[in-house]
């Protein structure tokens, strides 16, 4: 079976005990395993699916915890380096009352920056292994390109890439670098997931259609749009598949799009399916599942905590 590698950055993140309040006004913090590509790893793991992490660690006690963390929820770690050049980062979340976050990142360099792509080259990528990525760690750094090094090794087995630009301003030393560095690399996927807070932002588009049919740049076979609430779309060249959103009580928006975009992969990962001419249908079911993977991590703290197993899913659903 193929396996799902992530690259990028494990760093803690510090999630307030209050919510409602400006991050300079909490006084409480509870310590979170997180990074994007981190969550997305363990949430292949928590379905049942095979995952692997690509990143570098600080030799300090929280790269201990998020190593211990992936290794204790079926996370392949092997491809996980520790050094005592840079810290593990961190990340100060505060909580609106409707549970969406503003970050505050201490990473300044963070040792995930540290991954060097002449690092990148005992991997043992195979054909239909997938590799997904994210834009934080797309910063001018060391870690850039090894994304570069991954992806193509991963493309020379007949991979699959994936890449949710989750877009993070304030690690950015302007929006303008943000997106420049976002389009540069978004040819290189098969696989685009963005979401409706992002998508006017990274493609400069303000309608909404105009804006999804530009993404289909380079090697970009799929889009999939998530509207939160409102569902989800799937964009191929030729179809167009929605699912509706679901009816929660949110109590924390941290690793939702990480759930839904490793629930995704976990299916075309164990479902062994191909990049190209995949069915409507199937396409439904596959969004269908990750639209209920995401909406049941909005429910729960954290991230890696929120994170549903297929059981939960398949209940959502209405399948057990």
């Amino acid at each position: 079976m193929s396996i799902v590698y992530t690259i990028g950055e494990a760093l803690i993140d510090f999630i307030p005990t209050e919510k409602g309040i400006g991050l300079k006004d909490v006084s409480g913090f509870e310590r979170a395993a997180g990074g994007a590509p981190f969550n997305v790893a363990c949430a292949v793991a928590k379905l049942g699916g095979s995952s692997s992490f690509i990143g570098k660690l600080g030799r300090d006690a929280f790269g201990d915890f998020l190593v211990e963390t992936m290794s204790g929820i079926g996370v392949d770690v092997r491809h996980v380096l520790r050094t005592g050049e840079a810290k593990t980062g961190l990340a100060f979340v505060s909580l609106s009352s409707d549970g969406n976050r503003d970050f505050s990142f201490y990473r300044n360099p963070s040792a995930d920056m540290l991954l060097a792509a002449d690092e990148i080259g005992g991997i043992p990528f195979g054909n239909g292994d997938i590799l997904h990525f994210c834009s934080v760690d797309l910063i001018e750094a060391p870690v850039k390109y090894a994304h570069l090094q991954a992806i193509e090794a991963v493309k020379a087995m007949g991979g699959i890439v994936s890449f949710d630009p989750n877009v993070r301003l304030p690690l950015w030393s302007s929006p303008e670098a943000c997106r420049r560095t976002i389009l540069a690399f978004l040819p290189k996927a098969h696989i685009v997931k963005i979401s409706d807070e992002e998508l006017a932002f990274v493609t400069g588009l303000e309608d909404e259609e105009q804006a999804i049919a530009s993404l289909f740049t380079g090697d970009v076979r799929h889009v999939v749009y998530t509207k939160g609430a409102a569902g989800a779309v799937w964009y191929t060249a030729d179809e167009r598949v929605a699912v509706p959103g679901h009816s929660v009580t949110v109590a924390d928006t941290t690793g939702a799009g990480d759930a839904f975009i490793g629930a995704l992969l976990y299916q075309l990962h164990t479902r062994e399916l191909p990049v190209n001419g995949l069915e409507p249908g199937v396409i439904h079911e596959m969004l269908a599942y990750a639209n209920a993977a995401g909406a049941i991590a909005t429910t729960r703290k954290g991230a890696v905590s929120s994170l549903p197993g297929n059981e939960d899913v398949l209940r959502m659903l209405g399948g057990v």
